[in-house]
């Protein structure tokens, strides 16, 4: 009789090391998601709130298959392992933002301008648990970065549209350039 051996389950570093592999440490997700929100800043500064708001809401919905596009584009994995422990996690915090717009939409009810800052406060939360979904400090920087911005910009600047829709494509996008210039995005692929 042959005994049929059960695959060890992946460990925590395992998971979050297949994360950053895959993902290449999510410099790739960021570096769409900044340009995301760049359009949709450049398009709320020169064409008008509507086209704005639709493409980084609309956008928001592509951030994970343009991600995976680009990525297979560049000949790498693009998904988790079935076997990913953190694979339902990743699924989880990606709802997070969508569930979560009905706050920020009220705001925007009150305060049309309170909609950039309000998203970008939901989307520095949604980095957060990035810090454990990855297993890399960076990402609770990013999330503290996010939302201190936000909330500033909402408070300081009530009375303008753009500015932290600006300040959140232009972190992300520099975001993504640093992980990839510090070579994280090369340790992840080795």
């Amino acid at each position: 009789m042959t005994m049929v051996q059960t695959p060890r389950p992946m460990t925590l570093a395992e998971a979050q090391r297949e994360v950053q592999f895959v993902f290449l440490g999510g410099a790739v997700g960021q570096l769409v998601s900044g340009a995301i929100w760049l359009s949709s800043a450049a398009l709320g500064t020169w064409v008008g709130v509507k086209p704005a708001i639709l493409t980084v809401v609309i956008g928001g919905m592509f951030i994970f298959p343009l991600t995976q596009l680009l990525l297979r584009t560049l000949r790498r994995p693009w998904t988790l392992s079935s076997g990913n422990p953190l694979r339902p996690l990743a699924i989880q915090i990606a709802f997070t933002v969508p569930l979560t717009l009905p706050v920020v939409a009220g705001a925007a009810l009150h305060n049309i301008n309170w909609f950039y800052p309000g998203c970008a406060v939901i989307v520095g939360a949604h980095y957060l648990p990035f810090t454990f979904l990855y297993g890399m400090w960076q990402y609770a920087l990013l999330s503290g970065v996010l939302m201190t911005g936000g909330l500033g910009l909402g408070m300081r600047m009530p009375e303008s549209f753009t500015p932290a829709g600006w300040l959140t494509g232009t972190v992300l996008v520099f975001f993504a350039g640093w992980l990839t210039l510090s070579g994280f995005t090369r340790r992840s692929a080795a």
